[in-house]
């Protein structure tokens, strides 16, 4: 088993993006990690077409689920996509591949030399995104956007009183994050078996999988907690991005500070695969909204 390695749930859709993050893996990948993406089967020859010269692992989503609980494929099938996407991201430890893995989403790429020490301690604990967010939600105050807000106290509330712990909403991310085998571990036999529950029925309940981790690695410190503060510079808005972009923050500046940078992919709608959706007049209103900063 490796102590670190990679690790990007994707979709077809998601195609571009995965190839762009697979080519900043192979210009930075200086320790040479592996790098692994899962995709649903039928999804493979599509992917190993377009990634066959990239140094990338794929996996089926299907054999990560086998790996998990008898049928756990099945009911994930059954999943909205948003839903059987976390299930399959937090399961991926029990193939065994590596004791702590970056999970990456499809719209992440490196702008630095990817090392180990970034991402993991002296003492094998991975480093682990905890603050309380006030950068993202201040952002959000300045731009009078009180949804963002309403749903970062909404969601912290949810999971925070499944462990009944009392005290400060934390956030634990955003992505990517480095997550640990023996904190899923720690959930599974100390939380979720006890009560007859598995990942999919937890997702189910409160469908933020980086709050199920970040609370049970406090409720039974499996590991020791490592704080961190974001390790990729995200762009949630596309605003947030139009405003650095005006003020001429470069990669190279950035560098500095993340590991990488995230650009999401629901306002870069031009990087779907194998073309933007939605119909004419939906693409132009999209636009018009991204043009406005409203996106």
């Amino acid at each position: 088993m490796k102590p670190f390695a990679l690790y990007c749930k994707s979709y077809s859709t998601d195609l571009r993006r995965v190839v762009r993050l697979a080519r900043s893996v192979r210009e930075h990948n200086a320790e040479k990690l592996p790098f692994y993406v899962s995709v649903p089967g039928n999804e493979l020859p599509l992917f190993r077409e377009h990634l066959s010269d990239l140094g990338v692992e794929l996996l089926a989503d299907e054999d990560i689920l086998a790996a998990s609980h008898a049928g756990m494929a099945q009911r994930v099938a059954r999943m909205p996509g948003y839903l059987a996407q976390q299930v399959v991201k937090s399961e991926f430890w029990r193939l065994g591949l590596s004791s702590a893995y970056l999970c990456l989403d499809s719209d992440a790429y490196f702008i630095r030399t990817i090392r180990t020490s970034d991402y993991i301690g002296h003492d094998g604990a991975p480093y682990t995104m905890f603050d309380e967010a006030h950068d993202l939600l201040e952002d959000a105050l300045q731009h009078r956007r009180q949804r963002v807000i309403d749903a970062f106290v909404r969601e912290a509330d949810l999971v925070q009183g499944l462990f009944a712990r009392a005290g400060r909403r934390y956030s634990f991310g955003p992505f990517p994050l480095v997550w640990h085998r023996d904190v899923w571990q720690s959930l599974d036999e100390r939380y979720l078996q006890p009560r007859g529950m598995t990942l999919a029925d937890a997702i189910e309940q409160a469908p933020i999988e980086s709050r199920w981790y970040g609370e049970a690695l406090l409720a039974y410190q499996a590991v020791a907690l490592r704080p961190c503060q974001a390790l990729f510079k995200v762009y949630h808005y596309a605003w947030q991005f139009d405003r650095d972009q005006r003020k001429g923050i470069t990669q190279q500046q950035l560098a500095q500070l993340y590991c990488g940078v995230i650009l999401q992919s629901a306002w870069e709608r031009n990087m779907d695969w194998p073309r933007e959706g939605g119909n004419w007049l939906s693409r132009t209103g999209r636009r018009l909204r991204r043009l406005l900063g409203r996106i």
